[in-house]
């Protein structure tokens, strides 16, 4: 027989449409997956990375929604999933040599963040 797991507390926050692409979070979101949240602020704060702007923004929500909807303490949690996924593409076009056109894709994406509290 299997056990009744208790559910876990979690808290997160999502960004739908960032005009970054999916890849360019990822290697920051790569770099704080499973860190504490005290650890990943001080690691996105420092990236030279464009997206750890966005990142550390939205670590902050997570952590706001966890202190202020589910009554966790910062000090506890810790990033347990954090993904990036790609949105719908804005495509536009650029003039280009001997009257054509170079069409240019601004790719958007969809990013996730889930913090849970350590036991």
């Amino acid at each position: 027989m299997e056990e009744m797991q208790e559910p876990v507390a979690e808290a997160r926050a999502t960004l739908n449409y960032a005009r970054i692409s999916a890849r360019k979070v990822k290697i920051v979101a790569d770099l704080i997956r499973g860190k504490k949240v005290s650890e990943a602020l001080a690691i996105v704060k420092f990236a030279p990375k464009a997206s750890s702007e966005i990142l550390e923004k939205l670590l902050k929500s997570a952590i706001a929604n966890a202190e202020n909807n589910h009554f966790l303490k910062s000090e506890d949690l810790y990033v347990a999933e954090i993904y990036a996924n790609q949105g719908p593409t804005l495509k536009r076009i650029r003039p280009a040599a001997k009257g054509s056109a170079v069409r240019i894709r601004k790719r958007t994406s969809h990013i996730t963040i889930v913090l849970r509290e350590t036991k």
